[in-house]
């Protein structure tokens, strides 16, 4: 049985884009739309959104194509895996949930959709929270011998199909093992890891829908999304609600950006943030904190 988040319904909501699972839940505004990174669902919030819930409406997605989301069909413009796609897409879930302004928190990918949507609907997002990620244009221009170690997934996902999803599907367990649980999923720390989650996460990988997923939302990243990054910070279009940035001082981005406040300063107009004491995961690995930075910018 799909585990669930603790005083959240689940829902499955059309958009312009396909069908979108959402969990949903709490009471009183402003709403919170939450996002999960790669490669997880909407149960990356399992311990952070009933936590949050005490305060807002949260609405916990499964992005596009992930989790129970319908998967989109791979195009070679990628644009169906866009953040600015995705985007629009939620934007859609909140429009038929009756929400027409809200706050939005994501982490790693769902960050990039966040900030993505806050950029392309700004009349729409009241508030955002990124965590542990710098815009998609800057890990691409700043890429240099750490990033390719690091983050190593990155060109590697993005490389032409059929590449990527044949040597994950050749061997999803070594996949998992040792690359997702490395970048910080400890699997032994069942109170922040739930096993059942766990096993979620790791049942996508077995499914080759999910495995192009990941494959074009990275392709994507590397093409469309980088694109329109470019586009914006040319035109000089700022993020205009007030943003938060959180990481984990345990990841990566200290050691491949420094400042990662620097880094997000140009793109914001309001701008704070700091670093928790946690891995790339700092949602589950600190989820009390997280919740409370969270609710204390939203508020």
């Amino acid at each position: 049985m799909t585990p669930a988040i603790d005083g959240l319904d689940l829902h499955d909501v059309p958009t312009r884009h396909g069908t979108v699972r959402a969990a949903v839940g709490g009471a009183g505004p402003p709403l919170l739309l939450l996002l999960h990174g790669y490669p997880e669902t909407h149960l990356m919030w399992h311990a952070a959104a009933p936590l949050l819930a005490e305060r807002f409406t949260v609405v916990a997605c499964d992005l596009p194509g992930y989790g129970a989301s319908e998967r989109p069909a791979a195009h070679d413009d990628h644009l169906p895996h866009a953040k600015r796609t995705w985007g629009a897409a939620l934007a859609d879930v909140m429009t038929a949930l009756g929400h027409e302004r809200f706050a939005v928190a994501g982490h790693d990918r769902g960050a990039r959709v966040a900030y993505r949507m806050a950029l392309d609907l700004p009349d729409r997002v009241a508030r955002l929270c990124v965590l542990d990620v710098v815009p998609t244009v800057e890990v691409w221009e700043r890429a240099d011998d750490r990033m390719a170690i690091a983050y190593w997934h990155w060109p590697f996902l993005a490389q032409p199909a059929p590449l990527p999803e044949a040597l994950i599907g050749g061997a999803p367990e070594a996949f998992w093992d040792a690359h997702v649980t490395r970048m910080g999923i400890d699997p032994a720390d069942g109170d922040h890891y739930p096993p059942a989650v766990l096993a979620a996460y790791r049942a996508q990988l077995d499914d080759p829908g999910f495995r192009t997923t990941i494959c074009e939302d990275y392709r994507a990243g590397a093409t469309v999304d980088r694109e329109h990054d470019a586009a914006d910070r040319e035109a000089g279009r700022r993020i205009a609600c007030p943003t938060l940035a959180l990481w984990g001082s345990r990841g990566a981005l200290e050691v491949l950006y420094g400042d990662v406040l620097e880094v997000w300063r140009p793109w914001c107009g309001e701008l704070t943030g700091h670093a928790v004491d946690a891995s790339h995961f700092l949602v589950e690995d600190r989820p009390a904190e997280v919740a409370t930075a969270i609710a204390d910018h939203c508020a």
